[in-house]
């Protein structure tokens, strides 16, 4: 039977005893008639791009729960009506009564196919309490509160496509079941129909032998592996050429023979299982099994089994589907999925850190300026600052892997940039190390970050030297790499097009599949503790990502491992680096006589390190914690302002952007700085922002500070950032 497409469901529940709550997520997700939604659509147009085929469309549909019960009945009543709910967000605090997780426990219950958003601003249950009570599940997802606009309405969007998805495939594989079912007993009728025409010797023995051949014609020429064995020897009686291709024999060596003896199965105990269901009058359809070929390789097939009556023996018919290819695609997605959700992850963290940063930084800054500060105290500022830079640069590693710092590209010579790095490569590796480098010559240039690229080699030759304890070989090698469609089927971060290819081959310990499997997850590291930080190949990872390219790896424990870096090549030739037009923080210099600074933070002690810092310096400071709380100190403030300091990232649905266009709309020559914890490429979608002119990342020192507001202040009416913010 065929399904007919059914219309997409985009019921949301909402379940948090907090109404506030249940009305952020409306504005969210479902703005109200003549509200402006143009916020949204930036969100949309964020996550999906302005052209994507993917962008979803229309609204969605958001009821409200206040208690766990009330949530369990309108799941319930939801399905009854044939209108369920594809996504749920959960509060894990919902006194009295149930709380998040007894709620979700008991929604599973009844209604596994429910996706669940556990919103938490506590640690109620650590993420093992939580498997424990609910179990291994994908189906579950933890958003932090206070959450961010964009990443609900990317959950909102991703699991209801997700779950709808999941729907159309059991529908679909549905169908294929009913298919399957429906040839099946085609075949069993057609040969009950044979033996009734046998038991009347109806049949003349040519018409007999006719039928026969055609029924060796089809069962020799189908695509589908088939094979025939009797129920009780189990020895194959017939085979066609597409089994005995998939197994790697002639037919002439597999008939006659058992499996066992062919040493096809690769769990024999399980085959045995399979056998004694048969008997009992148990079908086995798609079962998932492993066999062993000639040549020792693995597969994996999909098995599906007959019983069929050939004289006077029950027969076997036995049919095989190769699903290697398809499993090896789905544990790709899925690794790629998993680095995806790390990314997120650690681009989070990276951003709350970096605001903690620059207020350690700050404040040790301001610290060190006092010239009167005791000589001790001072140098314990001073490793309070070095500590911080420390930190500030695992944050920088972190972005690194989330593809989230900056990135500035141009045309590179791949051999140059190589033999420039050997030297220090040298020294670096030791003299217990030998380092050859084989440089392909005429190569085209690659479209990337020279910074970049040195922090791969740099990152990949230090991993090296650690697999080399006792010494060895690092080769470093490049090539032309021409990939075809072909062979970009086979792994779903290739893609066809002229590429060049970095490899990176040492003869080290090598590494075992479980170690290869976590290399590029942030923190994983084999060393003992204190030798590493586990960012080195994430940063890697993260890099040739932004870049466009892929990673491949290849070891095997006791013979060394080998990283091919895949870079696209540029149509250009490589430029030579000019100066950069932006001036670097450095030594400030007077503040302006006139006019006042704005500053829009809404961490509290960043804006009071900043607000100390600027009064201290002579300026004139007004500060605002959150974008709406600007707009409402704004009309009294406008005429004494002229320069904006906001952070980029805030609550309440105005983020920095937002309020500066707003504010540049009536003032167009108000000076606006940017301030985040991610880098400009990341938070500017589609302004323009530069590093010590009008953006400054955290974490960032007095004078850093200092010399980016005067620069701000130096620079021309700001008809710059009123064209970057979208008039």
């Amino acid at each position: 039977m065929n399904h007919q497409p059914e219309p997409a469901l985009r019921r949301i529940l909402v379940v948090d005893d907090n109404p506030s709550i249940h009305e952020d997520f409306r504005k969210i997700l479902c703005p109200q008639r003549g509200q402006s939604t143009a916020a949204l659509d930036s969100m949309a147009e964020e996550l999906f791009g302005s052209d994507s085929q993917d962008r979803p469309g229309g609204r969605f549909e958001l009821d409200s729960a206040y208690q766990g019960q009330e949530a369990l009945d309108m799941v319930k009543r939801a399905e009854l009506e044939g209108r369920p709910y594809s996504l749920a967000f959960m509060d894990v605090r919902m006194p009295p009564g149930w709380d998040g997780i007894e709620t979700i426990t008991h929604i599973w219950k009844e209604h596994p196919q429910v996706q669940i958003v556990i919103c938490t601003a506590y640690s109620d249950y650590s993420w093992d309490q939580i498997l424990q009570k609910l179990g291994e599940t994908e189906s579950l997802v933890i958003l932090k509160k206070p959450f961010d606009n964009v990443e609900v309405l990317q959950l909102a969007h991703t699991l209801t496509k997700k779950w709808m998805v999941t729907r159309q495939a059991n529908a679909r594989m549905a169908d294929l079941d009913e298919t399957v079912r429906q040839r099946t007993r085609e075949l069993l009728d057609a040969n009950q129909e044979l033996q009734n025409e046998i038991k009347r010797r109806s049949v003349t023995a040519a018409a007999l032998r006719e039928s026969e051949e055609r029924f060796h014609r089809a069962f020799e020429t189908v695509a589908v592996p088939l094979a025939i064995r009797p129920l009780d020897t189990c020895r194959y009686l017939d085979v066609n050429e597409s089994f005995a291709e998939l197994c790697g024999y002639t037919k002439a060596e597999i008939i006659g023979k058992k499996p066992e003896e062919l040493q096809l199965l690769v769990d024999s105990a399980r085959y045995s299982e399979h056998i004694a269901s048969l008997r009992e009058g148990r079908k086995i359809r798609n079962v998932e099994v492993s066999i062993r070929r000639k040549n020792g390789e693995v597969r994996q097939v999909l098995v599906s089994v007959e019983i069929l009556q050939l004289g006077p023996q029950p027969c076997l018919l036995v049919a095989l589907q190769d699903v290697t290819e398809q499993r090896k695609l789905e544990s790709q997605l899925r690794q790629s999925q998993k680095m995806e959700a790390i990314g997120l992850l650690a681009a989070g963290v990276a951003h709350d850190f970096n605001n903690l940063l620059t207020i350690i930084q700050g404040h040790s800054s301001l610290q060190l300026t006092n010239k009167s500060l005791d000589k001790n105290l001072a140098n314990v500022f001073c490793v309070i600052q070095m500590a911080s830079e420390r930190g500030a640069a695992l944050t920088r590693q972190l972005l690194a892997f989330s593809r989230q710092h900056i990135v500035r590209r141009r045309p590179l010579d791949l051999a140059a940039a190589i033999t420039q790095v050997s030297a220090m490569l040298s020294r670096t590796l030791g003299e217990t190390i030998q380092l050859e480098c084989r440089l392909a010559p005429n190569l085209p240039c690659v479209h990337a970050d020279p910074t970049d690229f040195d922090q791969v080699i740099m990152n990949l030759a230090l991993n090296a030297r650690d697999a080399m304890p006792e010494g060895g070989k690092l080769t470093l090698s490049t090539a032309s790499a021409s990939i075809t469609q072909a062979e970009a089927a086979d792994n779903l971060d290739k893609r066809a097009g002229e590429f060049v290819a970095l490899t990176v081959t040492d003869t080290g310990c090598g590494m075992n599949k479980e170690t290869l499997s976590r290399i590029f997850e942030p923190f994983f590291t084999t060393k003992p503790l204190g030798h590493g930080t586990g960012l080195g190949l994430s940063s890697v990872y993260g890099i040739v990502k932004q870049h466009e390219g892929w990673i491949e790896v290849e070891s095997q424990p006791g013979i060394g491992t080998s990283f091919r870096v895949f870079l696209p090549v540029s149509s250009q030739s490589p430029e030579i680096e000019s100066s950069p037009t932006s001036v670097p923080p450095g030594e400030s210099s007077s503040p302006s006589p006139e006019g006042a600074v704005f500053v829009v933070e809404d961490e509290p002690a960043v804006r009071e390190f900043v607000t100390t810092l600027l009064t201290e310096e002579g300026y004139t400071v007004f500060q605002a914690s959150s974008g709406a709380d600007a707009l409402l100190k704004w009309k009294s403030l406008s005429d004494k302002t002229r320069l904006l300091l906001t952070d980029m990232v805030m609550p309440g649905g105005i983020s920095g952007t937002m309020l500066a266009k707003k504010l540049l709309s009536h003032h167009p020559h108000l000076r606006v700085i940017y301030t985040s914890g991610y880098s400009p490429d990341v938070v500017a979608n589609g302004h323009s922002l530069q590093e010590g002119v009008n953006f400054l990342s955290k974490p960032y020192n007095q004078a850093h500070l200092l010399a980016t507001i005067q620069n701000a202040f130096n620079s021309p009416a700001s008809a710059l950032e009123l064209d970057s913010v979208g008039t």
